[in-house]
């Protein structure tokens, strides 16, 4: 049989059985669906990280309060140690050839109320060189004051979405906030960024470093972030760091300094075992549809009894048969695997609509990896079947026909 002639043969079998053609492709379509679309998601968050932390910038050094003795894992991000970080340990940090400056970060949560409206919401502590560092843009008004980080003031910024929730149309610049039992004035607000690094800045309120810790009564930072001249300096100024605070803490080295590239490459290390983790769970589904193309294909042989039989007495070789039903669930498979590429790039599609700062793109090794597994699942667990199929004798025709 010509390789034309097997391909029209196949075409016209899978068409005669639409049954058994819809579902073989539904299961292969689902499960290769599955596969990229949460491979995608897993990538997206990961480039999604990528892009935050290129935001901070290579010249940029975080210092949180205690200290992760072990290598290879994330550090610590509760900001808590056995020994804060206090404002007079942030300036000294200016002493250090190569910091060009520093910006002390407090954080916390409260209620901010304005008349008769309310929310609960992240508050931040910090200084003007914070909206450099983090390259925060306002939309009106302005930032907060460059003041000493010890001298508080009753003012603060607030994101654009709190604004909305307290202020809906009411001019929001000048008004006045309660958050807790500490009240300030609202001199700038946010343009919209959207989520960076955990924090939705829109929903947020900043004050002066020095407000915020005398709100939630605490003589320590949450974080440091300090401004390196030239990236290239870096591990001099970290060892150096650590020297100065092992002095001002009394010959204890209690806080971990991490560089964007070093919480980024543990981030992305975790990402990418659960990228490849969801993708394993995620292929279990065509291992599943290979069990059905299996299942559909041993029914179709005891089906297509006088079928093959008739083949095998007209002089098709046993060969022939058995790529027959190897096609077959060839092209089913690959058919599936081609649906659920696309279906699954149109969901993706959609996702991005819906959160478009998140970059919902599935890996091409993903989408390659997929639609081999469809039609590796196709090929294997049609084998039995089309085996089967093979070893079927001529007569067998000419005795279901006397049966009937």
């Amino acid at each position: 049989m010509r390789p034309a002639d097997l391909l029209r043969f196949s075409l016209r079998a899978l068409l005669r059985q639409r049954f058994r053609t819809v579902m073989q492709l539904l299961a292969m379509s689902i499960g290769v669906l599955a596969v990229v679309v949460l491979t995608g998601i897993g990538e997206g968050g990961r480039r999604y990280i990528n892009q935050e932390f290129a935001i901070m910038g290579k010249d940029i050094l975080a210092m949180l309060p205690g200290r992760k003795e072990t290598t290879g894992g994330m550090p610590p991000m509760t900001g808590e140690g056995a020994r804060p970080i206090t404002l007079d340990d942030v300036d000294s940090l200016l002493r250090i050839p190569g910091v060009e400056q520093v910006s002390a970060v407090v954080a916390g949560n409260s209620r901010v109320v304005y008349g008769s409206r309310n929310r609960s919401a992240p508050v931040l502590g910090a200084d003007h060189l914070f909206f450099q560092i983090r390259q925060l843009q306002l939309s009106r008004g302005q930032g907060l004051p460059d003041i000493p980080r010890t001298q508080a003031s009753p003012v603060c910024v607030i994101g654009n979405t709190l604004r909305q929730e307290l202020f809906a149309n009411q001019p929001a610049l000048g008004q006045w906030l309660r958050v807790d039992h500490y009240r300030c004035r609202v001199i700038g607000i946010l343009a919209e960024r959207g989520v960076g690094m955990g924090m939705d800045f829109s929903e947020s309120l900043l004050l002066p470093v020095a407000s915020a810790m005398q709100l939630y009564n605490t003589e320590g930072v949450f974080r440091v972030m300090i401004d390196v001249r030239h990236p290239a300096e870096m591990p001099r100024i970290i060892r150096a760091a650590e020297q100065l605070m092992q002095q001002r803490h009394d010959g204890h080295l209690d806080v971990t300094l991490m560089t964007p590239d070093s919480l980024l490459q543990a981030l992305d290390n975790i990402l990418g075992v659960i990228t490849l983790a969801i993708a394993g769970i995620a292929a279990i589904s065509l291992i599943v549809a290979g069990v059905l193309v299996m299942n559909m294909t041993l029914i179709s042989v005891t089906q297509r009894t006088a079928e093959i039989s008739l083949l095998k007495a007209l002089g098709a070789s046993a060969r022939e048969v058995r790529q027959i039903f190897i096609l077959e669930a060839m092209l089913l498979s690959l058919a599936g695997a081609v649906l659920g590429v696309l279906l699954a790039n149109l969901l993706l599609w959609f996702g991005r609509q819906q959160l478009p700062a998140v970059p919902l793109f599935a890996p091409w090794w993903a989408t390659l990896a997929a639609v081999a597994m469809a039609a590796l699942c196709g090929l294997l667990f049609a084998w039995l079947p089309a085996s089967k199929a093979a070893r079927l004798p001529p007569v067998a025709a000419l005795l279901q026909q006397r049966g009937k």
